[in-house]
């Protein structure tokens, strides 16, 4: 009897401390585009978009963001922010450091009225890039 004790003990102890594993997410981009602000501190009109055919990786495991551009941007996720929903957008939010030690806010947007369209904006304090995105399996 006080080996089938200990022997549920230890189950229960193996099962309290297995971890989960995040998930791996890949996104594949189709277009970009950039704003700026001018000299005075407003904001320019959104650059046309422009063919961009790279993958963006969202590591839950490192919480990190992974931009494979031709300068490879890496993005440390300090804070996940809540979900917001309304009737035309669900928005995910990442507080973040880029790998130069900057500030940023990730932004993963689908756009319910466009056919659920996503979008991956990565905004600074005087830049914001959007990348049209896809899932990839």
């Amino acid at each position: 009897m006080k080996s089938l004790r200990y022997l549920l003990l230890f189950v229960f102890i193996c099962f309290g401390f297995q971890q989960t594993a995040a998930q791996v997410y890949r996104f594949k981009t189709s277009s970009m585009s950039v704003m700026d602000k001018n000299e005075k501190g407003a904001w320019n009109n959104w650059s046309d978009f422009k063919k961009a055919d790279i993958i963006i990786t969202l590591d839950g495991n490192k919480d990190r963001f992974i931009v494979n551009s031709k300068e490879l941007q890496l993005y440390k996720i300090d804070a996940y922010l809540e979900k917001i929903s309304n009737e035309n957008d669900d928005t995910l939010g990442f507080n973040c450091t880029d790998n130069e030690g900057e500030k940023c806010v990730i932004l993963i947007v689908t756009r319910k009225k466009e056919d659920n369209r996503m979008q991956f904006y990565i905004n600074y304090t005087d830049l914001k890039m959007v990348y049209n995105i896809y899932n990839t399996k």
